[in-house]
């Protein structure tokens, strides 16, 4: 039965309130999540990287698990709400652990529900917004707001509090709060027609669609390690935990003006375009942070990531449904999530711990650099090979 339309703008608004909960919960615990393991646990760098990284590994063998699970059962939004709860619980209890095995294996279990979360909520907002001609990013954005306001907030108590377990606490409480909204969550998403090992087989034929991914990789691998460093580069460069969390508000919250009008730019300037401008401005905004820039300029920088987030997510998702054919779209934004959130995020994280032990913080912005103007140039390959810049919708 069709929904009617106070329905509709009900559930519409308690999805956007599911995105703002969860997504404080992950900005009070990714940002700060490096400074806590070095200050309150004694880990080196590399230690760091690797419970980090662990995941983004994690979720690329575990968010296929979700996948199945959702299909074979019908239930994705039961299956998220395990998953929140679950993921919750855990992050109560990860502040007793001390040693780095434990440590380790603590941030793998909360991995194994944590990852669930994304991909099922994604799954049902979209099959809903496509359903009610509604927007995602109109809905994303407030993932974006909501990662902001946590990590200012967090900054300023756990400066006032001088403890930093308070990470744990707002993570567990964000998502607990973001089951509230769960309720009014649409219960089913789209019945997958096609297997994976199917629609990878279709996806391995296609040129410009394995290119783009390992663009995606090389440009949004950075960005994503840039969420746990970020912390320990304004501490490097005289910044505060306070101020930490000024940079995060400033940085996260310039994303969702952007992901609100992605639509309309990407309409106007074509989505490759869109990719190799957002690419340039993440390239030279790692390239500034190599040559050590003061505190200020640090933070004046931070709104460019409204751009190089904001506009870039937008539009990578709309070219990977451009590039794949209709009947394995699920599967090729499986496989994008998987590269670019998944492989590209532990990559570079765990590389970016290990430079920062044996160079400096400001080196790895460096290699970031050079990475992502890499990636900038095969997206300039993909625009050849399909010979115009490609325009669409989600």
């Amino acid at each position: 039965m069709q929904m009617s339309a106070p329905s509709t703008e009900k559930t519409y608004r308690f999805i956007q309130l599911f995105y703002f909960f969860a997504f404080f919960a992950f900005g009070s615990l990714f940002p700060l999540l490096s400074v806590y393991l070095e200050e309150e646990k004694g880990l080196n760098h590399t230690q760091i990287g690797l419970v980090i990284a662990a995941l983004p590994l994690v979720t690329i063998f575990i968010q296929p698990v979700w996948g199945m699970l959702s299909d074979v059962t019908r239930r994705p939004k039961r299956l998220l709400m395990i998953a929140s709860v679950v993921a919750s619980a855990l992050g109560f209890f990860y502040p007793v652990l001390e040693l780095f095995p434990a440590l380790l294996l603590g941030i793998i279990v909360i991995a194994l529900f944590q990852s669930g979360i994304v991909p099922l909520s994604d799954s049902l907002s979209l099959n809903f917004v496509q359903k009610h001609h509604k927007e995602y990013g109109n809905i994303r954005l407030w993932g974006a707001v909501g990662f902001a306001v946590a990590v200012f907030v967090l900054g300023r108590v756990t400066e006032a509090s001088g403890s930093l377990d308070w990470i744990f606490t707002f993570f567990s409480s964000g998502l607990l709060l973001a089951l509230v909204a769960l309720f009014q969550f649409p219960k089913r998403a789209d019945h997958v027609s096609t297997s994976f090992r199917q629609g990878l087989g279709v996806l391995i034929k296609r040129k410009a669609f394995l290119l783009f991914l390992v663009s995606n990789f090389l440009v949004f691998g950075p960005v994503l390690a840039n969420n746990y460093y970020f912390g320990t580069f304004i501490l490097s460069v005289g910044g505060t935990l306070s101020g930490v969390g000024v940079a995060f508000l400033l940085a996260a919250g310039s994303e969702a003006p952007f992901m609100k009008f992605a639509q309309q730019v990407i309409n106007r300037m074509g989505v490759l375009r869109v990719l190799m401008f957002s690419s340039a401005v993440s390239g030279s905004r790692w390239l500034l942070y190599f040559f050590e820039p003061s505190s200020e300029v640090v933070y004046a920088t931070t709104i460019v990531q409204g751009i190089s987030v904001g506009l870039y997510i937008p539009a990578a998702l709309i070219l990977v449904r451009e590039l794949a054919p209709d009947n394995v779209r699920a599967t090729a934004v499986g496989l994008y999530s998987a590269v670019g959130n998944g492989i590209g995020n532990a990559f570079f994280t765990f590389i970016g711990g290990v430079l920062i032990d044996v160079w400096s913080v400001t080196g790895m912005y460096g290699f970031f650099s050079v990475m992502t103007f890499t990636g900038m140039l095969l997206v300039l390959v993909v625009m050849r090979w399909t010979n115009q810049p490609v325009k669409g919708a989600v």
